[in-house]
């Protein structure tokens, strides 16, 4: 550090929060001053005494003209004029300081309050023409064929330019480790190439300074840094060096270049699209290497241009990739559109996705089902993950190659699934394509062991960088091929279509399920009818069969069988023949043959529905299990009796009937009907399993009810209903509801272009469209409105802040939304019209004339 009483203890176990860019020194090939606005010496590096002969305290305080020179400082000063943004950097060359007889060069930059001035004597080399050289240097990329060339023509290049002995460009990965794309080095030093290393090796806040400042230099790693005098300003606080030339460097980097054996280094930035990319890493081993300061700016601006034509590269890629990705989806979201059930197909889907986003297997999560093909998780752990992806990612896409990392059970598959691409394709956290990667077994060469990068050495009880970086190969498991960008991109397209088409498809089958459902509560209502008759009929000839006080045990079990099935039939008919719940079935049987006394029998498992054959199948069994306890088991004394279900790995529900507390059990000498029921109903009926066992501290049966008989229980939602019929002027032409201009706030472009269509035919003079929050308040802003259309969800926003600004105004508007139960958290525009999507001219037209009541 630069001063002793700067208190940050550095060493690998926090190196990643050193403040390196307020390290307080500089290097000593040049000065460093620090100036006021009016260009008054603040601060200087204490090595000025070398070049004016001056020591730095004593020049604090005086112009920077009486150093520089009146010429120098006013060409600093316009230079400054030229800045623009946070993190330009100006630079002078071959200027002479009065009375010296020697050329500097200089870089000006604006930190905080203050203006940084820095110089570098010039150094004595022949200057390139940089246009030319640039151009030549361009030529020579332009004429490379792929990737591989072309990086290893950008390291050829820089080499020629600096004269380092070895430069190399550096990639970063997801996780911030890196690996030598592309090298050129002179012989006998050997090769880095294809080497691997840890994102300890540039921690964090290096990398935010390298996208900062594009281009480092460390002339010299045995060179004593100059400090910055003052070290603390009059707040206390010390110099800020982020953007500087000259900026020392942490004594840990030191360390790891000698372990390296670099005497010399520097780095280019190749960044695109806004993000570190990489490094042109240049290292020399011979000695100090300081190429001239225009030379290092030559440098830079290849490498500036070097990020753009690779950006370029690849782009363009990526854009082949995507037009042909787009093609395949065009041809699957046209057939799914056309046919609803493929996508419940995942053999199909599978096989259209393939070309889209490269997999191994696919399965469908909807509505509690799942479809699966090709590699994929067990049924039962699809659960595990859908669960996951609802809880961290709800509504966007996610990906993983190391699946394992966020579902640790993951690890039991991942030779078939290590990696997956979910695809949510439901507005709530809900329904999903999940495509997965098989594990991609491969071998990976670190520089060094990364799994131990520091040891003990000469600098006392602190952490050093690593010495050793000898090529150490490690194999790599459970980990897939990551799903790349253009991948996600695409995937995130696929996300969008399948949300619309299915949303489209509901809502045309929407009218078709309301007159389904109007046939099917009157067929079940009949069906209801004639079956309580029915088992009415059978119970009263039962009862009309015995002799008055006669006592008949088969006759009453029988008559208990049929009250089981009834109260079965009960269940499932209440809710229109559909699946009912287990826990109701049990406590209804426990309920109806103990009385106050059903606490005796315990329950547990997760809420689970029955399908209407596996309900009535099983209400046999546990009334025959009832009655059994209830006679001879522990329900004939004091004993209880528990329940417990849960889902297997396959998705099939298991249950356990535990019998404890009651007379010693033995097993029965013959097999009555009632054991027939409980022992082969659900293997017989259901395709399933059952286990009896006669165990002597009471009964035990042991129940496997296959998944396709089983869901989760799911509580129904309320749904946004459509809002009246169109208003017509007479029988054939539409009424103009509208003459002013209508605002329409949606975040889909297709869908915004529907509905301005619709609003131009209902007579909007002009029709103002937003995709944000932030672009809608700017047109009320700017323009008076008759209505306002308010797509509820905007992606990452909600329309509320401008609903709630239209109603300052006094302007009507209304809500859309492509699903019901996001209306019900709008409290307080309870009363606003909702009109559902997709949009169409009978649901708009009918809304607008309900909110102008025209």
């Amino acid at each position: 550090m630069a001063d002793s009483t700067d208190h940050f203890d550095v060493d690998l176990s926090n190196c990643d929060r050193e403040p390196i860019h307020q390290l307080g020194a500089i290097q000593p090939f040049g000065f460093l001053l620090a100036l006021s606005t009016d260009w008054l010496v603040q601060r200087a590096s204490t090595n000025v005494v070398d070049f004016f002969g001056i020591p730095a305290e004593e020049m604090l305080g005086t112009h920077a003209a009486d150093h520089l020179g009146i010429s120098t400082v006013h060409t600093l000063r316009n230079r400054l004029t030229l800045l623009r943004g946070l993190d330009a950097v100006e630079r002078v060359f071959g200027y002479e300081l009065p009375g010296k007889g020697k050329r500097y060069d200089f870089a000006v930059h604006v930190s905080g309050r203050s203006v940084i001035v820095e110089a570098e004597p010039c150094v004595e080399e022949t200057q390139p023409d940089t246009a030319s050289t640039i151009r030549a240097m361009i030529s020579r990329l332009d004429a490379t064929t792929d990737e591989k060339s072309f990086l290893h023509e950008g390291a050829r290049q820089v080499r020629a330019l600096t004269g380092f002995d070895r430069v190399m460009v550096y990639r970063f990965d997801a996780d911030g480790s890196g690996t030598v794309a592309a090298e050129s080095a002179r012989a006998g030093i050997g090769s880095f190439l294809d080497l691997r290393y840890p994102a300890s090796d540039i921690p964090e806040q290096a990398r935010q300074l390298y996208l900062r400042t594009p281009f480092r230099i460390i002339a010299d790693v045995d060179a004593v840094p100059a400090p910055v005098y003052p070290r603390l300003d009059e707040r206390g606080n010390p110099i800020d060096l982020s953007l500087s030339v000259l900026r020392s460097v942490s004594p840990i980097h030191i360390e790891y270049l000698k372990n390296m054996g670099v005497r010399a280094s520097m780095s280019i930035s190749i960044v695109i699209e806004g993000k570190l990319w990489g490094l042109f890493a240049c290292h020399h081993y011979d000695g100090p290497r300081l190429p001239g300061f225009e030379r290092r700016s030559i440098a830079e601006l290849f490498g500036q241009m070097f990020a753009l034509k690779l950006e370029g590269r690849e782009r363009k890629a990526m854009a082949g990739y995507e037009n042909n990705a787009r093609a395949a989806s065009d041809r699957l979201l046209a057939a799914i559109a056309g046919d609803s059930t493929l996508l419940e197909n995942p053999d199909w889907l599978g096989s259209m996705l393939h070309d889209t986003v490269p997999n191994d297997g696919i399965a469908i999560w909807m509505d509690g089902r799942v479809a699966q093909d090709g590699l994929t998780p067990p049924a039962g752990e699809l659960r595990t993950i859908v669960r996951r992806l609802n809880a961290m990612a709800a509504g966007r896409i996610y990906a993983t190659d190391h699946l394992a990392a966020t579902i640790p059970t993951a690890q039991a598959y991942d030779d078939v699934a290590a990696g997956v691409l979910a695809i949510p394709i439901s507005r709530t956290p809900r329904d999903y394509v999940l495509l997965f990667r098989q594990e991609k077994i491969r071998t990976v060469t670190w520089a060094g062991d990364p799994q131990k990068p520091a040891s003990y050495g000469p600098h006392g009880a602190r952490l050093t960088p690593r010495q050793s970086f000898e090529a150490w190969s490690q194999e790599v498991r459970g980990r897939s091929e990551p799903f790349s960008e253009a991948e996600l991109r695409v995937a995130e397209m696929l996300r969008i279509s399948l949300i619309e088409i299915i949303l489209r498809i509901t809502d045309e089958a929407q009218e078709e399920r309301r007159r389904a459902a109007e046939r099917q509560d009157l067929l079940i209502a009949e069906l209801n009818h004639r079956v309580r008759n029915i088992l009415a009929l059978i119970r009263g000839l039962l009862r009309q069969s015995r002799e008055p006080g006669e006592y008949h045990p088969a006759l009453n079990m029988l008559d208990g069988r049929i009250q089981s099935l009834a109260r079965a039939h009960d269940q499932i008919t209440k809710d229109n023949w559909s699946p009912a719940p287990l826990g109701v079935l049990i406590e209804t049987e426990a309920a109806a043959y103990l009385g106050g006394k059903s606490d005796r029998v315990e329950v547990a498992g997760p809420d689970v529905l029955l399908q209407p054959q596996a309900f009535t199948t099983l209400a046999l069994v546990f009334h025959e299990l009832m009655t059994n306890s209830a006679k001879y088991g522990a329900l004939s004394d004091s004993g209880r009796v528990t329940v417990d279900w849960r889902f297997d790995m396959d998705g099939d529900l298991r249950i356990e009937w535990r019998e404890r507390g009651g007379p010693p059990v033995r097993p029965p000498s013959r097999e009555g009907f009632g054991s027939t029921i409980i022992n082969r109903s659900i293997p017989y009926d259901l395709g399933g399993e059952a286990r009896v066992r006669y165990e002597l501290i009471g009964l035990e049966v042991d129940l496997c009810v296959p998944a396709r008989h089983v869901s989760e229980h799911r509580h129904p939602k309320p749904v946004v209903v459509q809002t009246a019929p169109p208003i017509f002027a007479d029988g054939t032409e539409q009424k103009l509801l509208l003459s002013g201009a209508a605002l329409l706030v949606e975040d889909s472009l297709i869908i915004a272009m529907d509905a301005e269509d619709i609003l131009l035919r209902l007579g909007a003079a002009r029709v103002a469209t937003a995709a944000t929050v932030a672009q809608a308040l700017a047109e009320i802003d700017r323009d008076t409105f008759e209505i306002a259309l308010l797509d509820v969800n905007l992606g990452q926003e909600s329309s509320l802040p401008i609903a709630e600004r239209l109603a300052e105004r006094g302007v009507p508007f209304m809500f859309t939304t492509g699903y019901g139960e996001q209306m019900q958290r709008i409290e307080q525009h309870k009363d606003v019209v909702v009109v559902n999507k997709p949009y169409d001219l009978t649901g708009i037209s009918a809304a607008v004339g309900k909110v102008l009541r025209k």
